[in-house]
């Protein structure tokens, strides 16, 4: 075996010790009194109403991964638009990579538009 798949065996070992060891450290420490009052659901102070078991429309999931979608893909841009203050040369090259990033994520965003997916009901 390599000196570098050693360290990683090492490593591995430690972190799922670690976290083998915090886990039973905080099953041992906690208090543990269930009471009724303590297991209701909690809505702002006021008194719960009805079960807190409800289905939810899977639209709503849609809405949401959607969001994270978008925001986490117009995080990229940030960086590129850094990046592309500083080049001198090859500017066009990065512009059609980016032309090519916001393309597929306009194709996706028509894509869930044409599904229906941005309707709420």
């Amino acid at each position: 075996m390599t000196n570098q798949t050693i360290s990683i065996a090492i490593f591995f070992v430690l972190g799922v010790g670690f976290w083998m060891i915090a886990l039973a450290v905080s099953y041992l420490a906690r208090p543990s009194k269930p009471t009724k009052f303590k297991e209701t659901s909690y809505e702002c102070g006021i008194e719960p109403s009805g079960s807190a078991w409800y289905q939810v429309h899977v639209r709503y999931y849609i809405y949401a991964l959607l969001f994270v979608l978008f925001d986490v893909e117009v995080a990229f841009l940030y960086p590129w638009a850094v990046i592309f203050r500083r080049i001198d040369g090859g500017q066009m090259l990065l512009f059609s990579e980016l032309a090519i990033f916001v393309l597929i994520l306009v194709f996706g965003l028509v894509y869930a538009w044409r599904k229906g997916a941005l309707e709420w009901e």
